[in-house]
């Protein structure tokens, strides 16, 4: 019966612990606007925003200048059809190169299609004849778009040509003539090319994990600048104590950062009628380490945040890293394996991997077991982390105040001493 009280005590003791902490951080985020705008109008409008944005995913009718040497009704035809393709829009028909070069630094176009004189007379002559395309490449979605429209069109005339000059005298030998090996392109997962199926479930992600950390880091800026953290001092004394503190600080964030979740990732892609083909069971049994490991790292975090200011520099800053680590700017492959050794260290590495194959790719939570076994290994390392900076920043608040109040109380008697001696010669 005593062993049972005993298990009973230290229990209850430790509930309420954790009940002090969560209450006191969750009253500095209150009071904190900046907090709140981070943890909770960020996550409710930046997935807005972006969605909105690459709602139409793909671009079409990009403004194109066609310069036309040969004006000859091969070269007529080839324009019509590329005007007549879904990716290109024939804006301008300037009479020279330079002139079209001149439309594109002024951005009225983004390409140039340029036709030489010899076009008609090669195609007659049976000789390669060739169409030139200029593209700005300052943006890779305009140089894509525009070259499988001109592929398109090329493809087309070469069948049109072909079946000409091949003489034959039924349908399926044309049809043979034109394309003797049939070839069918397959767009998997991304059928229709589009950049918001591709970018936003990544950029969602990391949106849940950079917003978590600067809630995280402002709270811990503002109670170092007031060396708040000597408030869980009582707390940490006796063994475990710093996991009271942890668990308590989490449980402040975590149940807002749930909601978050069912927001950017469940209504926001519903609204906007994104593809989904995961199953809300292994998405939220996916998204459970994933939570966690953010929390606990945003604490580790936290420790080489001092001010308020701080948090802003070292989390915006890291918001690129986390990104091009994560294997959506560039293959995975392709990374350097010292790249990739740190970004496995990321949640948002992991959890963005992880959750683009169940999303986009219809993938279930034991297809992304390496992923998810990965994110409880982040889980219980970040924890034990976790625990360990925060003791030093009790440690550390601890020693900024008694040290504030030692110079408080030395600047006090140094004030009533050099007082003394105008108080003795009043007196005489």
């Amino acid at each position: 019966m005593t062993v049972l009280r005993k298990i009973a005590h230290v229990f209850w003791r430790s509930v309420s612990e954790t009940v002090f902490v969560w209450l006191h951080e969750a009253s500095n985020a209150v009071r904190d606007d900046a907090v709140w705008v981070f943890i909770l109008l960020v996550p409710i409008g930046y997935p807005l925003l972006y969605s909105y944005i690459y709602n139409n995913e793909v671009v079409r009718d990009i403004p194109v200048a066609v310069v036309d040497m040969d004006n000859s009704p091969e070269s007529r035809d080839y324009i019509r059809k590329l005007d007549a393709s879904e990716n290109a829009l024939v804006q301008t028909r300037p009479a020279d190169l330079a002139t079209a070069q001149e439309e594109m630094r002024e951005q009225k176009v983004y390409g140039i299609v340029y036709i030489p004189a010899d076009f008609s007379r090669n195609i007659s002559t049976m000789q390669s004849a060739t169409v030139y395309l200029f593209s700005d490449v300052t943006t890779l979605i305009y140089y894509r778009q525009l070259a499988i429209a001109n592929t398109g069109v090329s493809f087309a005339m070469n069948a049109k040509i072909k079946a000409i000059r091949g003489g034959g005298t039924t349908a399926r030998q044309d049809e043979l003539v034109q394309s003797p090996i049939k070839y069918e392109q397959v767009d998997i997962f991304n059928p229709q090319l589009g950049i918001a199926t591709f970018l936003l479930p990544a950029v969602l992600m990391l949106i849940l994990q950079q917003t978590m950390f600067l809630g995280i880091g402002i709270t811990a800026g503002t109670m170092r600048e007031k060396n708040g953290f000597r408030l869980y001092a009582p707390v940490a004394r006796h063994a475990g104590g710093t996991f009271e503190i942890v668990l308590g600080r989490s449980l402040c964030y975590l149940p807002i950062y749930v909601a978050n979740s069912f927001w950017v990732l469940g209504i926001t892609p519903m609204i906007f009628h994104f593809e989904r083909l995961s199953r809300f069971p292994d998405l939220v049994a996916f998204l459970l380490p994933y939570l966690l490991a953010v929390c606990f790292l945003g604490q580790c975090i936290s420790h080489f945040i001092k001010t308020r200011e701080s948090c802003m520099m070292i989390i915006l800053f890291s918001s690129l890293f986390f990104l091009f680590v994560s294997g959506l700017s560039w293959p995975w492959p392709a990374v350097p394996t010292f790249w990739k050794v740190l970004g496995v260290m990321a949640p948002s590495t992991l959890g963005i991997n992880g959750f683009v194959r169940m999303t986009n790719e219809g993938a279930t939570l034991s297809q992304v077991m390496p992923e998810y076994i990965g994110l409880w290994i982040q889980v219980v390392v970040y924890f034990c982390l976790a625990m360990f900076t925060t003791k030093l920043d009790i440690r550390e608040s601890c020693h900024a105040f008694v040290h504030s109040h030692r110079r408080g109380r030395h600047h006090a008697a140094v004030k009533d001493g050099q007082n003394e001696p105008e108080t003795a010669i009043a007196t005489e």
